[in-house]
């Protein structure tokens, strides 16, 4: 039996050479930023219309850009790697990864109602800790590469991710987690930078309290990201009228709390004690929704009437949102990483216009002091 004629391409390579991000070129020839990694994974050959847009925009024939090679496909990789999760995996469950040092992470993602997500794979099996798993991915080349690890909670993550690979081509793989966890997997070596809005109690500082306690000793360095508003997230019109912690304790209020480890837990509990409020009086105390965007996603369908978010989380989903405290969210990392050209990537797009107009009309951040060192 003839071998299936296969089309391989230089698509990954030339796009790199010329220095543009997936995102910047699928907006060149009007396709979507996963349609064109499907085509340097081989796994999806474009049009004709498509192939001469890609070769006139990189200036190179399709001829050059594209081969028909005889032989068969190569075949899926096995992966053995952590899983960097703040809730159980799944096998089957799609996943990014990234080699951090000499260790390969795995973050899972998820589906939305219109699209699949980005992946690179799939869990096979998991370990018996569910920290670990075997995957089955498409490459592990593009992943070894041009990548890093950013775990956090804060919602423009995204923002950043896609305002850095525009311009540098390095892609930021975002695990999402509490200050707390995310601080964790730095310590153990699992990402390349934290993100953290963790206040002290005692002094009012942010960050550096936890981060000295943490990594005694160690070289570290904090970066700030942006300055949030952290508050009350309610429905349009706030027809429940909740404007203040003491109103989370009515009992038609059902509210949908943080994580253990998170800046949003920390808050209210501080706010509750302040207040002299017992926990136990708040309908939905116990329940749980990991991120910012999930808590606020709650309020949004209706199954909760309020939770402790940024005003971001709030903006996104159009919700009414009351202010409650002004928080700095810095980005921690091991002095060594910011000799990493990605990581000299990122922190050249901080000091950007472009990334902080972003931040301020879509998020509403204060980014006077992005990009300042704090330690």
């Amino acid at each position: 039996m003839a071998r299936k004629p296969l089309v391989e391409n230089r698509l990954a390579e030339l796009r790199k050479s010329r220095g543009l991000g997936a995102s910047d070129l699928a907006r060149r020839v009007n396709v979507s930023r996963p349609t064109i990694y499907a085509i340097e994974a081989g796994t999806y050959v474009p049009n004709t219309e498509v192939a001469l847009h890609l070769a006139r925009e990189l200036e190179v024939t399709v001829d050059e850009l594209f081969t028909l090679q005889s032989g068969t496909q190569a075949a899926p990789e096995s992966l053995s790697a952590e899983v960097l999760s703040s809730s159980l995996a799944l096998e089957g469950q799609p996943v990014r990864i990234c080699q951090v040092g000499s260790r390969w992470v795995s973050v899972p993602v998820s589906a939305s109602p219109c699209y699949m997500p980005e992946a690179d794979g799939i869990i096979q099996r998991l370990g018996r800790s569910s920290s670990r798993a075997d995957l089955v991915v498409s490459s592990k080349e593009e992943a070894a590469q041009k990548r890093l690890v950013l775990a956090g909670c804060d919602p423009a993550a995204s923002l950043l991710s896609h305002v850095v690979e525009k311009i540098s081509g390095i892609e930021i793989v975002c695990a999402p987690a509490s200050s707390k966890l995310a601080l964790a997997w730095l310590k153990a070596g699992k990402v390349h930078i934290a993100g953290s809005h963790l206040e002290d109690p005692k002094t009012g500082e942010f960050n550096m309290p936890y981060i000295r306690q943490e990594f005694p000793g160690e070289d570290m360095s904090v970066v700030t990201f942006a300055r949030w508003e952290e508050g009350l997230v309610t429905a349009p019109g706030n027809p429940k009228e909740i404007r203040k912690i003491d109103d989370l304790c009515k009992r038609s209020i059902r509210f949908v709390n943080r994580e253990s480890g998170s800046g949003s837990r920390a808050l209210l509990d501080q706010l509750l004690k302040q207040a002299c409020l017992d926990s136990t009086r708040i309908k939905g105390y116990e329940r749980v929704a990991f991120g910012h965007l999930a808590a606020a996603y709650g309020v949004a369908i209706g199954s909760a009437d309020a939770c402790l978010a940024t005003r971001s989380a709030a903006r996104a989903f159009g919700l009414e949102f009351a202010p409650l405290r002004s928080e700095r969210y810095d980005l921690v990392m091991r002095k060594g990483t910011t000799d990493l050209p990605a990581v000299k990537a990122l922190l050249d797009v901080l000091q950007r216009e472009t990334l902080r107009r972003k931040l301020d009309v879509l998020a509403g951040y204060d980014t006077s002091q992005t990009g300042a060192v704090v330690g």
